[in-house]
């Protein structure tokens, strides 16, 4: 059995603190003291160290002082306010989770690079590899948008009605509710990076 630790603060201290932790965060980010801080938005030099501390809930006037100093908007101060945790992903070159996709006449590897997932969004990145002996790729049909940067090789995509041949160093962006894919691959073996944004 496991026992649950809750957090004992009230959630407006911890509000005060977030907004504090992300004020600090932004004035070093930029190369301010509070002094010259102070100077920029008329807020004190002392108060400003008192909201970095979590001490005081600062007004609205005094947030909106502050992140016009910085030059952010005011929700750029709340930011560490947003949630009790996040996550990261790491991977080392040549790491990352390998995976085989399979359709009745066509295969390919690709690595996964991220997965990472929120109550807003879902993002994924992948390295893939595409044989020109192993079929015609599989299209797609999805949400959000997709980002495509070629690696090597050359290969034809289609983005709708639209065919364009992509070669090493391209790039291409598109809307994922559109039939979307390569196509035919030109070169012995074709290496792409694709990665995918959508709403949760």
């Amino acid at each position: 059995m496991t026992a649950t630790v809750t957090d004992p603060t009230p959630p407006g201290k911890r509000i005060d603190k977030a907004i504090g932790t992300a004020l600090k965060e932004l004035r070093l980010q930029r190369g301010h003291s509070a002094r010259s801080l102070a100077d920029l938005s008329g807020v004190s030099a002392a108060m400003i160290s008192r909201i970095e501390n979590g001490l005081v809930s600062p007004s609205i006037g005094t947030l909106a002082a502050l992140g016009e100093a910085l030059e952010v908007p005011i929700v750029s101060l709340f930011r560490q306010a947003s949630t009790d945790h996040t996550d990261f992903t790491f991977v080392r070159h040549g790491e990352g989770l390998k995976s085989t996709r399979i359709t009745e006449d066509h295969r390919h590897d690709y690595i996964n690079l991220a997965i990472h997932a929120r109550k807003d969004l879902r993002f994924q990145a992948r390295l893939v590899t595409l044989l020109r002996s192993a079929g015609p790729p599989p299209s797609y049909v999805g949400h959000g948008v997709v980002f495509v940067q070629v690696i090597a090789g050359e290969a034809v995509y289609r983005y709708g009605q639209q065919t364009m041949t992509m070669r090493a160093g391209d790039s291409l962006t598109v809307d994922a509710e559109l039939n979307h894919g390569f196509t035919e691959v030109l070169s012995p073996e074709f290496v792409f990076l694709t990665v995918q944004a959508e709403p949760a």
